[in-house]
């Protein structure tokens, strides 16, 4: 389900059509609205620089296409996903897409305020974004695979626990060993504890 007015599909404006720097080999993204709030901020902050990376956040920005969180395919690349990609046929990599925010391990993150985490946010499995990067070398990059996406892990846990929760309001049947005598729905036992065979016995 698309987020309605979050689906900027028109074209950029003529003084920025030099997307000249990126080229995309299928030119569409699938963002958050969140995802997509955060790199409208950036824009922003940026505002004023004219550079190969605000040039790229505002082409996401305007060939988003923005979902909700729960309607994000598990295969796309949204901040703080675990992502394997490849740049020029190289060597695989992994890294998690970040807002440059977080700390850890030397070469753990990798945020969008880089050429890099930018070009792979919003990108699904097998997509390849073609950027120049700051050495203004043109570079391709294969998003191979995303290995964890914290939406896709939001909803499992969910599903897990509405399991958990109709397993509880199963009724439990509990089956008592020799309840019946062999004969079709007929108990052993009277109810008042004696077994009375009646008349017929004598």
């Amino acid at each position: 389900m698309l987020a309605q007015g979050y689906v900027p599909l028109m074209s950029m404006d003529a003084g920025d059509s030099a997307m000249e720097n990126c080229e995309m080999s299928n030119d569409t993204y699938i963002l958050t609205t969140k995802d997509f709030t955060i790199l409208e901020a950036l824009c922003d902050n940026w505002r004023g620089r004219n550079d190969r990376l605000v040039a790229l956040c505002r082409h996401k920005i305007q060939k988003a296409i923005v979902v909700f969180r729960d309607d994000l395919p598990g295969d796309v690349t949204s901040i703080n996903s675990r992502v394997r990609f490849r740049a020029n046929a190289g060597e695989s990599d992994i890294r998690v897409i970040s807002t440059g925010q977080a700390t850890g391990p030397v070469g753990l993150f990798l945020p969008i305020t880089t050429l890099r985490g930018l070009a792979l946010l919003g990108l699904r499995e097998g997509q390849e974004i073609e950027c120049e990067n700051t050495n203004g070398v043109a570079e391709t990059m294969l998003l191979e695979a995303v290995e964890y996406q914290p939406e896709a892990s939001r909803r499992e846990l969910q599903m897990i626990g509405q399991e958990a929760v109709t397993s509880l309001q199963r009724p439990h049947l509990r089956l008592v060993s020799g309840g019946m005598d062999g004969r079709h729905g007929q108990l052993t036992g009277a109810s008042d504890g004696f077994d009375d065979p009646g008349p017929s016995a004598a």
